[in-house]
Protein backbone atom coordinates (compact mmCIF):
# COMPACT_ATOMS: atom_id res chain seq x y z
CA UNK A 1 0.00 0.00 0.00
CA UNK A 2 1.16 3.18 -0.49
CA UNK A 3 1.67 5.70 2.11
CA UNK A 4 1.12 10.00 1.70
CA UNK A 5 5.05 10.49 1.08
CA UNK A 6 4.84 8.18 -1.82
CA UNK A 7 1.73 9.90 -3.10
CA UNK A 8 2.87 13.42 -2.07
CA UNK A 9 6.02 12.67 -4.89
CA UNK A 10 3.63 12.03 -7.47
CA UNK A 11 1.35 15.18 -6.36
CA UNK A 12 4.51 17.34 -5.87
CA UNK A 13 6.29 18.13 -2.79
CA UNK A 14 6.77 21.87 -3.23
CA UNK A 15 4.46 23.08 -6.03
CA UNK A 16 2.11 25.61 -6.85
CA UNK A 17 0.05 24.75 -3.63
CA UNK A 18 2.57 23.74 -1.08
CA UNK A 19 4.06 27.55 -1.94
CA UNK A 20 0.67 29.28 -1.50
CA UNK A 21 -0.12 27.74 1.42
CA UNK A 22 3.68 28.21 2.98
CA UNK A 23 3.52 32.17 2.08
CA UNK A 24 0.20 32.21 3.75
CA UNK A 25 1.24 30.29 7.16
CA UNK A 26 4.92 32.11 7.34
CA UNK A 27 2.45 35.29 7.17
CA UNK A 28 1.30 33.75 10.86
CA UNK A 29 4.94 34.82 12.02
CA UNK A 30 5.51 38.45 11.38
CA UNK A 31 2.91 39.53 14.15
CA UNK A 32 4.41 36.96 16.69
CA UNK A 33 7.86 39.40 17.43
CA UNK A 34 5.16 41.85 18.87
CA UNK A 35 3.62 39.39 21.44
CA UNK A 36 6.65 37.98 22.59
CA UNK A 37 8.69 40.69 23.23
CA UNK A 38 6.64 44.08 22.43
CA UNK A 39 7.43 44.23 26.46
CA UNK A 40 10.33 46.95 25.25
CA UNK A 41 8.13 48.85 23.76
CA UNK A 42 4.67 48.79 25.10
CA UNK A 43 6.23 48.73 28.79
CA UNK A 44 9.23 51.01 28.22
CA UNK A 45 9.61 52.83 31.80
CA UNK A 46 10.80 56.59 31.01
CA UNK A 47 12.73 58.81 33.35
CA UNK A 48 10.54 59.64 36.59
CA UNK A 49 10.70 61.45 39.78
CA UNK A 50 8.11 62.29 42.25
CA UNK A 51 4.94 64.37 41.87
CA UNK A 52 5.13 67.34 44.75
CA UNK A 53 1.67 69.25 44.33
CA UNK A 54 3.14 72.28 46.33
CA UNK A 55 6.05 72.45 43.75
CA UNK A 56 3.76 74.46 40.78
CA UNK A 57 3.40 77.28 42.36
CA UNK A 58 7.04 77.58 43.65
CA UNK A 59 7.89 77.30 39.21
CA UNK A 60 6.03 80.24 38.85
CA UNK A 61 7.20 82.17 42.23
CA UNK A 62 10.73 81.51 41.16
CA UNK A 63 10.53 81.76 37.16
CA UNK A 64 11.72 78.21 36.87
CA UNK A 65 12.05 76.32 33.84
CA UNK A 66 10.55 72.37 34.33
CA UNK A 67 14.38 71.22 33.76
CA UNK A 68 15.67 73.77 36.84
CA UNK A 69 12.91 72.51 38.70
CA UNK A 70 13.82 69.46 38.68
CA UNK A 71 17.23 69.89 39.45
CA UNK A 72 16.16 72.02 43.04
CA UNK A 73 13.46 69.56 43.89
CA UNK A 74 14.07 66.39 43.57
CA UNK A 75 16.86 64.60 46.08
CA UNK A 76 20.22 63.32 44.39
CA UNK A 77 21.60 59.67 44.65
CA UNK A 78 24.68 58.35 44.71
CA UNK A 79 24.91 55.14 41.96
CA UNK A 80 27.89 52.99 40.70
CA UNK A 81 27.31 55.38 37.73
CA UNK A 82 27.33 58.60 39.14
CA UNK A 83 24.94 60.79 41.06
CA UNK A 84 21.79 61.00 39.56
CA UNK A 85 18.36 62.46 40.82
CA UNK A 86 16.36 60.24 42.51
CA UNK A 87 13.33 58.43 41.09
CA UNK A 88 11.51 57.14 44.23
CA UNK A 89 12.23 59.70 47.01
CA UNK A 90 11.44 63.62 47.90
CA UNK A 91 11.99 66.35 49.91
CA UNK A 92 9.51 65.96 52.62
CA UNK A 93 8.59 69.90 52.88
CA UNK A 94 5.25 72.14 51.76
CA UNK A 95 7.66 74.37 49.52
CA UNK A 96 4.73 77.55 49.48
CA UNK A 97 5.32 77.47 53.82
CA UNK A 98 9.05 77.28 53.97
CA UNK A 99 10.92 80.58 54.86
CA UNK A 100 13.57 79.51 52.04
CA UNK A 101 13.87 81.97 48.93
CA UNK A 102 14.28 81.04 45.20
CA UNK A 103 18.24 82.05 46.12
CA UNK A 104 18.21 79.96 48.74
CA UNK A 105 16.91 76.98 46.69
CA UNK A 106 18.55 77.86 43.74
CA UNK A 107 22.08 77.89 45.92
CA UNK A 108 21.19 73.85 46.81
CA UNK A 109 20.75 75.17 50.71
CA UNK A 110 17.88 72.86 50.57
CA UNK A 111 20.16 69.38 50.58
CA UNK A 112 19.52 69.77 54.83
CA UNK A 113 15.61 69.12 53.91
CA UNK A 114 14.32 65.68 55.03
CA UNK A 115 13.81 63.13 52.33
CA UNK A 116 10.84 60.76 52.09
CA UNK A 117 9.60 58.06 49.64
CA UNK A 118 6.51 59.15 46.95
CA UNK A 119 3.28 59.64 48.28
CA UNK A 120 1.41 61.53 45.03
CA UNK A 121 2.01 59.49 42.31
CA UNK A 122 5.04 60.45 39.59
CA UNK A 123 6.25 62.75 37.06
CA UNK A 124 7.20 60.89 33.98
CA UNK A 125 9.47 62.48 30.90
CA UNK A 126 7.66 60.31 28.10
CA UNK A 127 9.57 60.93 25.05
CA UNK A 128 6.22 60.91 23.27
CA UNK A 129 5.65 57.63 24.41
CA UNK A 130 2.80 56.12 26.32
CA UNK A 131 3.31 52.63 28.24
CA UNK A 132 1.73 50.85 30.74
CA UNK A 133 4.00 51.16 33.27
CA UNK A 134 3.57 54.85 33.34
CA UNK A 135 -0.42 54.18 33.02
CA UNK A 136 -0.12 52.19 35.98
CA UNK A 137 2.70 53.68 37.78
CA UNK A 138 5.06 50.55 37.68
CA UNK A 139 7.90 51.71 39.16
CA UNK A 140 9.96 51.49 42.10
CA UNK A 141 8.49 49.30 44.66
CA UNK A 142 5.80 48.45 42.23
CA UNK A 143 8.42 48.09 39.34
CA UNK A 144 8.13 43.95 39.87
CA UNK A 145 4.55 44.42 38.09
CA UNK A 146 6.22 45.47 34.95
CA UNK A 147 8.40 42.00 34.93
CA UNK A 148 4.52 40.23 35.43
CA UNK A 149 3.15 41.09 31.79
CA UNK A 150 6.12 38.77 30.37
CA UNK A 151 5.62 36.51 32.57
CA UNK A 152 2.04 35.83 32.53
CA UNK A 153 2.57 35.93 28.96
CA UNK A 154 5.29 32.81 29.47
CA UNK A 155 2.17 30.95 31.64
CA UNK A 156 0.35 31.55 28.83
CA UNK A 157 2.67 29.76 26.26
CA UNK A 158 3.42 26.88 28.62
CA UNK A 159 -0.28 25.95 29.15
CA UNK A 160 -1.40 26.65 25.43
CA UNK A 161 1.34 24.69 23.72
CA UNK A 162 0.73 21.90 25.03
CA UNK A 163 -3.21 22.15 24.96
CA UNK A 164 -3.19 23.59 21.53
CA UNK A 165 -1.15 20.16 20.32
CA UNK A 166 -3.83 17.98 21.95
CA UNK A 167 -6.08 20.06 20.23
CA UNK A 168 -4.51 19.95 17.09
CA UNK A 169 -3.96 16.10 17.30
CA UNK A 170 -7.90 15.97 18.10
CA UNK A 171 -10.10 17.76 16.12
CA UNK A 172 -7.30 18.40 13.23
CA UNK A 173 -4.83 21.51 12.52
CA UNK A 174 -6.67 23.66 10.26
CA UNK A 175 -9.64 23.89 13.52
CA UNK A 176 -7.24 24.46 15.60
CA UNK A 177 -5.43 27.05 14.04
CA UNK A 178 -8.62 28.43 13.25
CA UNK A 179 -10.19 28.92 16.88
CA UNK A 180 -6.61 29.66 18.55
CA UNK A 181 -6.49 33.21 16.18
CA UNK A 182 -10.03 33.65 17.09
CA UNK A 183 -8.95 33.50 20.48
CA UNK A 184 -5.88 35.43 19.44
CA UNK A 185 -7.80 38.39 18.21
CA UNK A 186 -10.50 38.57 21.08
CA UNK A 187 -7.82 38.54 24.34
CA UNK A 188 -5.18 40.80 22.45
CA UNK A 189 -8.21 43.53 22.03
CA UNK A 190 -9.14 42.68 25.75
CA UNK A 191 -5.67 43.44 26.62
CA UNK A 192 -5.81 46.76 24.73
CA UNK A 193 -8.71 47.87 27.03
CA UNK A 194 -7.53 46.43 29.99
CA UNK A 195 -9.37 48.67 32.93
CA UNK A 196 -6.61 48.22 35.30
CA UNK A 197 -3.53 46.09 35.67
CA UNK A 198 -5.37 42.43 37.15
CA UNK A 199 -7.63 42.30 34.22
CA UNK A 200 -4.38 43.65 31.78
CA UNK A 201 -2.34 40.24 32.96
CA UNK A 202 -5.42 37.29 32.89
CA UNK A 203 -5.95 38.90 29.38
CA UNK A 204 -2.06 38.86 28.76
CA UNK A 205 -1.93 35.18 29.92
CA UNK A 206 -5.07 34.18 28.04
CA UNK A 207 -3.36 35.82 24.89
CA UNK A 208 -0.57 33.51 25.21
CA UNK A 209 -2.75 30.49 25.43
CA UNK A 210 -3.46 31.43 22.05
CA UNK A 211 -0.90 32.44 20.47
CA UNK A 212 2.06 29.82 20.74
CA UNK A 213 0.00 26.92 20.37
CA UNK A 214 -1.47 28.89 16.98
CA UNK A 215 1.82 29.60 15.62
CA UNK A 216 3.42 25.91 16.47
CA UNK A 217 -0.11 24.46 14.82
CA UNK A 218 1.34 26.46 11.51
CA UNK A 219 4.94 25.15 11.61
CA UNK A 220 3.43 21.63 11.62
CA UNK A 221 1.03 22.36 8.81
CA UNK A 222 3.58 23.61 6.88
CA UNK A 223 5.69 20.53 7.63
CA UNK A 224 2.85 17.92 6.75
CA UNK A 225 2.32 19.42 3.59
CA UNK A 226 5.57 19.70 1.84
CA UNK A 227 7.86 16.88 0.55
CA UNK A 228 10.18 15.19 3.04
CA UNK A 229 13.47 16.93 1.56
CA UNK A 230 11.77 20.54 1.60
CA UNK A 231 11.14 20.06 5.21
CA UNK A 232 13.63 21.49 7.36
CA UNK A 233 14.15 24.69 4.56
CA UNK A 234 10.47 25.51 4.92
CA UNK A 235 11.11 25.12 8.73
CA UNK A 236 13.94 27.39 8.58
CA UNK A 237 12.20 30.21 6.14
CA UNK A 238 9.19 30.00 8.57
CA UNK A 239 11.29 30.73 11.24
CA UNK A 240 12.77 34.09 9.38
CA UNK A 241 9.86 35.32 9.12
CA UNK A 242 9.26 35.86 12.41
CA UNK A 243 12.82 38.04 12.29
CA UNK A 244 10.98 39.89 9.66
CA UNK A 245 8.66 40.67 12.00
CA UNK A 246 11.04 41.55 14.61
CA UNK A 247 12.48 44.22 11.85
CA UNK A 248 9.10 45.71 11.24
CA UNK A 249 7.95 45.83 15.48
CA UNK A 250 9.94 49.28 15.89
CA UNK A 251 8.73 50.99 12.86
CA UNK A 252 5.35 50.14 13.64
CA UNK A 253 6.15 51.00 17.35
CA UNK A 254 7.51 54.30 15.85
CA UNK A 255 4.62 55.08 14.48
CA UNK A 256 2.15 54.47 17.40
CA UNK A 257 3.24 56.16 20.24
CA UNK A 258 0.82 54.58 22.68
CA UNK A 259 0.89 50.86 24.25
CA UNK A 260 -2.69 50.28 23.96
CA UNK A 261 -3.04 51.32 20.36
CA UNK A 262 -0.08 49.52 19.77
CA UNK A 263 -1.87 46.88 20.89
CA UNK A 264 -4.53 46.88 18.69
CA UNK A 265 -2.08 47.15 15.50
CA UNK A 266 -0.06 43.70 16.52
CA UNK A 267 -3.88 41.89 17.39
CA UNK A 268 -5.78 42.97 13.73
CA UNK A 269 -3.82 40.71 11.31
CA UNK A 270 -5.26 37.66 13.76
CA UNK A 271 -8.81 38.32 12.63
CA UNK A 272 -7.40 38.31 9.38
CA UNK A 273 -5.58 34.74 9.67
CA UNK A 274 -9.48 33.62 9.78
CA UNK A 275 -9.96 33.86 6.66
CA UNK A 276 -7.67 30.73 5.73
CA UNK A 277 -10.92 28.94 6.23
CA UNK A 278 -11.52 29.64 2.86
CA UNK A 279 -7.77 29.22 1.91
CA UNK A 280 -6.19 26.61 3.77
CA UNK A 281 -6.88 23.09 3.53
CA UNK A 282 -6.64 20.76 6.71
CA UNK A 283 -3.34 18.51 6.64
CA UNK A 284 -4.36 15.01 4.73
CA UNK A 285 -1.38 13.30 7.13
CA UNK A 286 -3.90 14.30 9.91
CA UNK A 287 -6.74 13.06 8.55
CA UNK A 288 -4.99 9.61 7.87
CA UNK A 289 -4.33 9.49 10.96
CA UNK A 290 -7.95 9.49 12.01
CA UNK A 291 -8.65 7.11 9.08
CA UNK A 292 -10.49 9.67 7.03
CA UNK A 293 -8.76 8.50 3.81
CA UNK A 294 -11.69 9.82 1.59
CA UNK A 295 -11.03 13.27 2.86
CA UNK A 296 -7.03 13.04 2.17
CA UNK A 297 -7.65 11.18 -0.90
CA UNK A 298 -10.07 14.67 -1.90
CA UNK A 299 -7.12 17.18 -0.84
CA UNK A 300 -4.22 15.17 -2.36
CA UNK A 301 -5.87 15.59 -5.85
CA UNK A 302 -6.91 19.11 -5.54
CA UNK A 303 -2.56 19.58 -4.79
CA UNK A 304 -1.76 17.29 -7.60
CA UNK A 305 -4.94 19.48 -9.64
CA UNK A 306 -3.19 22.82 -9.01
CA UNK A 307 0.28 21.06 -8.90
CA UNK A 308 -0.32 20.20 -12.67
CA UNK A 309 0.96 16.62 -11.73
CA UNK A 310 -0.87 13.21 -12.39
CA UNK A 311 -1.82 10.80 -9.88
CA UNK A 312 -1.06 6.80 -10.42
CA UNK A 313 -3.81 4.40 -8.76
CA UNK A 314 -1.82 4.23 -5.62
CA UNK A 315 -3.68 6.52 -4.21
CA UNK A 316 -6.29 4.65 -4.33
CA UNK A 317 -4.09 2.73 -2.07
CA UNK A 318 -3.37 5.50 0.48
CA UNK A 319 -3.07 4.39 4.23
CA UNK A 320 -1.78 5.82 7.57
CA UNK A 321 1.69 4.79 7.94
CA UNK A 322 2.30 5.88 11.75
CA UNK A 323 2.95 3.93 14.40
CA UNK A 324 0.40 3.31 17.46
CA UNK A 325 2.74 2.70 20.02
CA UNK A 326 1.97 3.90 23.35
CA UNK A 327 4.15 7.37 24.65
CA UNK A 328 4.75 7.84 28.33
CA UNK A 329 7.01 10.29 29.94
CA UNK A 330 9.26 7.74 31.08
CA UNK A 331 10.34 6.98 27.89
CA UNK A 332 12.34 10.41 28.13
CA UNK A 333 14.12 9.12 30.97
CA UNK A 334 14.05 5.68 31.17
CA UNK A 335 17.38 4.87 29.28
CA UNK A 336 20.85 6.44 29.41
CA UNK A 337 21.29 8.10 26.17
CA UNK A 338 17.93 9.32 26.09
CA UNK A 339 17.56 10.77 29.34
CA UNK A 340 20.71 12.65 28.24
CA UNK A 341 19.06 13.98 25.21
CA UNK A 342 16.51 14.92 27.17
CA UNK A 343 18.66 16.87 29.92
CA UNK A 344 20.54 18.49 27.56
CA UNK A 345 18.21 19.84 25.01
CA UNK A 346 15.64 21.00 28.08
CA UNK A 347 19.05 23.36 29.31
CA UNK A 348 19.68 24.65 25.76
CA UNK A 349 15.83 25.42 25.25
CA UNK A 350 15.48 27.18 28.58
CA UNK A 351 18.98 28.89 28.24
CA UNK A 352 18.48 30.05 24.80
CA UNK A 353 14.69 31.64 25.91
CA UNK A 354 16.19 33.14 28.81
CA UNK A 355 19.41 34.96 26.51
CA UNK A 356 17.24 35.54 23.20
CA UNK A 357 14.64 37.37 25.52
CA UNK A 358 17.03 39.17 27.58
CA UNK A 359 19.36 40.06 24.82
CA UNK A 360 16.03 41.81 23.32
CA UNK A 361 14.60 43.18 26.33
CA UNK A 362 17.82 45.03 27.36
CA UNK A 363 17.44 47.13 24.40
CA UNK A 364 14.85 48.77 26.05
CA UNK A 365 16.71 50.03 29.51
CA UNK A 366 19.79 50.86 27.82
CA UNK A 367 19.17 54.41 27.34
CA UNK A 368 19.61 54.84 24.04
CA UNK A 369 17.32 55.13 20.69
CA UNK A 370 14.97 52.46 21.01
CA UNK A 371 14.09 52.30 17.65
CA UNK A 372 17.26 51.94 16.38
CA UNK A 373 19.32 49.61 18.55
CA UNK A 374 16.28 46.81 18.62
CA UNK A 375 15.74 47.68 14.17
CA UNK A 376 19.80 46.92 14.47
CA UNK A 377 19.58 44.15 16.70
CA UNK A 378 16.89 42.62 14.44
CA UNK A 379 19.15 42.71 11.07
CA UNK A 380 21.44 40.42 12.67
CA UNK A 381 19.07 37.61 13.08
CA UNK A 382 18.94 37.24 9.28
CA UNK A 383 22.14 35.61 8.83
CA UNK A 384 21.09 33.29 11.29
CA UNK A 385 18.79 31.68 9.13
CA UNK A 386 21.39 31.60 6.19
CA UNK A 387 24.54 30.23 8.37
CA UNK A 388 21.99 27.29 9.38
CA UNK A 389 21.08 26.53 5.74
CA UNK A 390 24.84 26.57 4.92
CA UNK A 391 26.39 24.36 7.06
CA UNK A 392 23.49 21.93 8.69
CA UNK A 393 24.11 19.57 5.69
CA UNK A 394 27.92 20.25 5.07
CA UNK A 395 28.98 20.67 8.68
CA UNK A 396 26.76 18.81 10.49
CA UNK A 397 23.96 19.74 13.54
CA UNK A 398 26.54 19.26 16.26
CA UNK A 399 29.34 21.85 15.63
CA UNK A 400 27.42 24.63 14.82
CA UNK A 401 24.84 24.15 17.18
CA UNK A 402 27.51 23.88 20.08
CA UNK A 403 29.48 27.29 18.59
CA UNK A 404 26.60 29.47 18.50
CA UNK A 405 25.92 29.04 22.41
CA UNK A 406 29.49 29.14 23.21
CA UNK A 407 29.72 32.49 20.66
CA UNK A 408 26.77 33.99 22.45
CA UNK A 409 28.07 33.12 25.94
CA UNK A 410 31.46 34.60 25.09
CA UNK A 411 29.76 37.96 23.73
CA UNK A 412 27.75 38.69 26.26
CA UNK A 413 30.92 38.18 28.94
CA UNK A 414 32.92 40.18 27.03
CA UNK A 415 30.39 42.77 26.73
CA UNK A 416 29.57 43.07 30.03
CA UNK A 417 33.26 44.39 30.73
CA UNK A 418 33.54 46.70 27.71
CA UNK A 419 33.78 50.32 29.07
CA UNK A 420 30.72 52.68 28.11
CA UNK A 421 32.87 54.79 26.17
CA UNK A 422 33.29 52.39 23.53
CA UNK A 423 29.95 52.12 22.69
CA UNK A 424 29.98 50.67 19.34
CA UNK A 425 32.10 47.64 19.65
CA UNK A 426 30.08 47.25 22.74
CA UNK A 427 26.79 47.27 20.44
CA UNK A 428 28.90 44.82 18.12
CA UNK A 429 30.01 42.03 20.76
CA UNK A 430 26.09 42.41 21.75
CA UNK A 431 24.74 41.55 18.38
CA UNK A 432 27.42 39.01 17.73
CA UNK A 433 25.87 37.11 21.37
CA UNK A 434 22.42 38.01 19.53
CA UNK A 435 23.25 36.32 16.29
CA UNK A 436 24.69 33.47 18.20
CA UNK A 437 21.37 32.28 20.60
CA UNK A 438 19.42 33.02 17.44
CA UNK A 439 21.10 30.51 15.37
CA UNK A 440 21.04 28.22 18.33
CA UNK A 441 17.20 28.81 19.14
CA UNK A 442 16.19 27.98 15.87
CA UNK A 443 18.53 25.41 15.48
CA UNK A 444 16.95 23.17 18.67
CA UNK A 445 13.79 22.77 16.93
CA UNK A 446 14.91 20.86 14.67
CA UNK A 447 17.60 19.13 16.68
CA UNK A 448 15.17 17.74 19.15
CA UNK A 449 12.87 16.32 16.21
CA UNK A 450 15.86 14.32 15.23
CA UNK A 451 17.18 13.03 18.41
CA UNK A 452 14.11 10.74 19.60
CA UNK A 453 12.77 7.92 17.87
CA UNK A 454 9.09 7.98 16.19
CA UNK A 455 6.91 6.79 19.05
CA UNK A 456 8.22 9.44 21.26
CA UNK A 457 9.27 12.19 19.03
CA UNK A 458 6.31 14.65 19.57
CA UNK A 459 6.14 14.15 23.43
CA UNK A 460 10.04 14.80 23.48
CA UNK A 461 9.60 17.77 22.02
CA UNK A 462 7.06 19.42 23.89
CA UNK A 463 8.64 18.17 27.24
CA UNK A 464 11.69 19.61 26.10
CA UNK A 465 10.54 23.05 24.55
CA UNK A 466 8.23 23.37 28.14
CA UNK A 467 11.64 24.37 29.18
CA UNK A 468 11.51 27.24 26.86
CA UNK A 469 8.75 28.84 28.34
CA UNK A 470 9.84 28.51 31.90
CA UNK A 471 12.50 30.18 30.77
CA UNK A 472 10.39 32.83 29.37
CA UNK A 473 8.59 33.04 33.12
CA UNK A 474 12.07 33.50 34.44
CA UNK A 475 13.82 35.98 31.72
CA UNK A 476 12.18 39.87 33.06
CA UNK A 477 12.93 39.10 36.59
CA UNK A 478 16.47 37.99 35.94
CA UNK A 479 16.83 40.92 33.47
CA UNK A 480 15.03 43.99 34.78
CA UNK A 481 15.55 43.12 39.26
CA UNK A 482 19.54 42.28 38.52
CA UNK A 483 19.87 45.41 36.43
CA UNK A 484 18.68 47.51 39.18
CA UNK A 485 21.98 46.34 41.28
CA UNK A 486 24.46 46.72 37.74
CA UNK A 487 22.83 47.29 34.47
CA UNK A 488 25.61 44.72 32.96
CA UNK A 489 25.19 41.54 35.53
CA UNK A 490 22.16 40.49 33.53
CA UNK A 491 24.54 39.45 30.84
CA UNK A 492 27.46 37.86 32.92
CA UNK A 493 24.15 35.57 33.59
CA UNK A 494 23.29 35.18 29.98
CA UNK A 495 27.05 33.56 29.56
CA UNK A 496 25.38 30.94 30.85
CA UNK A 497 24.68 29.74 26.85
CA UNK A 498 28.60 28.86 27.18
CA UNK A 499 27.31 26.71 29.12
CA UNK A 500 24.78 25.09 27.28
CA UNK A 501 27.34 25.09 24.20
CA UNK A 502 29.63 22.91 25.89
CA UNK A 503 26.84 20.26 26.62
CA UNK A 504 26.01 20.00 23.25
CA UNK A 505 29.60 18.42 22.52
CA UNK A 506 28.20 15.24 23.92
CA UNK A 507 25.51 14.74 21.91
CA UNK A 508 25.55 12.57 18.87
CA UNK A 509 25.91 14.10 15.17
CA UNK A 510 22.94 13.42 13.34
CA UNK A 511 23.76 14.48 9.71
CA UNK A 512 23.38 11.81 7.00
CA UNK A 513 21.73 9.56 9.99
CA UNK A 514 17.93 8.14 9.60
CA UNK A 515 15.66 9.81 11.72
CA UNK A 516 15.28 7.05 14.62
CA UNK A 517 12.44 4.39 14.47
CA UNK A 518 12.90 2.84 18.28
CA UNK A 519 14.78 3.22 21.16
CA UNK A 520 17.36 0.74 20.26
CA UNK A 521 18.38 3.16 17.42
CA UNK A 522 19.21 5.71 20.20
CA UNK A 523 20.94 3.56 23.04
CA UNK A 524 22.89 1.34 19.94
CA UNK A 525 23.25 3.50 17.01
CA UNK A 526 26.28 1.54 15.66
CA UNK A 527 24.79 -1.57 15.79
CA UNK A 528 24.56 -1.91 12.39
CA UNK A 529 27.76 -1.42 11.49
CA UNK A 530 28.60 -3.98 13.69
CA UNK A 531 26.66 -6.28 12.18
CA UNK A 532 28.19 -5.61 8.63
CA UNK A 533 31.89 -6.17 10.27
CA UNK A 534 29.89 -9.30 11.67
CA UNK A 535 28.52 -10.87 8.22
CA UNK A 536 32.13 -9.96 6.63
CA UNK A 537 33.89 -11.87 9.33
CA UNK A 538 30.98 -14.56 9.11
CA UNK A 539 31.76 -15.01 4.80
CA UNK A 540 35.44 -14.86 5.59
CA UNK A 541 35.14 -17.69 8.25
CA UNK A 542 33.05 -19.24 5.76
CA UNK A 543 30.34 -20.31 8.23
CA UNK A 544 26.93 -22.08 6.91
CA UNK A 545 25.04 -18.96 8.70
CA UNK A 546 24.90 -15.52 10.05
CA UNK A 547 23.11 -17.81 13.02
CA UNK A 548 26.15 -19.83 13.61
CA UNK A 549 28.33 -17.33 13.91
CA UNK A 550 26.07 -15.56 16.50
CA UNK A 551 25.76 -18.79 18.01
CA UNK A 552 29.47 -19.07 18.30
CA UNK A 553 30.56 -15.50 19.29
Amino acid sequence: MATFDDILEEAGSFGKFQKRIFGLLCLVSIPFPGIYVGIVFQGFTPDHWCHDPGVKPLQERCDWTPRELRMVTVPLLNTSTGTVHSQCEKYEVDWNATALTCDDLGDNQHTVLPITVCKDGWEYDYEGRESFVTEFDLVCTDAWLADMFQATLSVGFLIGSIATGYLADRFGRKMSFLMSCLLNGITGILVAISPNYIALLVFRTLYGFGVKGGWMVAYVLITEVVGVEYRRTAGVVFQMFFSLGILLLPLVAYLISSWRWLQVAITVPYFFFLSYFWFVPESPRWLLSQRNSSRAVEITKAIAKENKKTLSKNIETLKDDSESIAASFMDLIRTPNIRKHTLILSFNWFTSAVVYQGLVMRLGILGGNVYVDFLISGIVEFPAAILILCTIDRIGRRLPFATANIVSGAACLIAAFIPENMFWFKTAVACIGRLGITLAFEMVVFVNTELYPTFIRNLGVSVCSTLCDVGGIVAPFLLYRLAVIWLELPLIIFALAFVAGALVLLLPETRGVPLPETIDDIEHPNRYIITFIDSVVCLLMKYPTYSDYIILI
